[in-house]
């Protein structure tokens, strides 16, 4: 019997949680291709749980959690962006994926099918037509 995925859109409270997923996916994802000081200085700077606060009370943001069989750490987490999109995104009322990670230990349980499920709906609910995402050319399971 599998678990179920809940999916839910973050709050401020959820900061400390965020920034450690975020960190420790995003080092899962890419520590291997980077140096080590500049790994540090990167997810010093990107997932600080104060970052993380702000990027929460930005409106152009909104990040979808995801929980696995109740749980209350989440095990993935989306990131949609307003505001801009590159020239090549030329679909009406684009909004980015920015950001879509799932913890190790949660991979292959459904977690980033949800994710897309959840961040699609996220976007049509918001009135978005186009969605787009850009993606590091070393990450390979993105």
């Amino acid at each position: 019997m599998s678990e179920s995925v809940d999916i839910r859109i973050a709050t401020p409270a959820d900061a400390e949680a965020l920034a450690a997923l975020a960190e420790r996916t995003f080092r899962d994802t890419f520590a291997a291709d980077n140096a080590a000081g500049d790994m540090e200085a990167y997810v010093g700077e990107s997932f600080s749980p104060d970052r993380v606060r702000a990027e929460l009370a930005d409106g152009a943001n909104t990040f979808l959690l995801a929980f696995v069989g109740g749980r209350h750490s989440p095990a993935g987490y989306a990131k949609l962006r307003t505001g801009t999109a590159e020239p090549c995104v030329t679909g009406p009322a684009p909004v980015e994926l920015q950001r879509i990670y799932v913890d190790r230990s949660a991979i292959g349980r459904g977690v980033g099918a949800a994710l897309r499920r959840a961040r699609l709906e996220e976007a049509r609910d918001a009135g978005h037509r186009t969605l787009w995402r850009g993606v590091g050319e070393r990450n390979a399971r993105a």
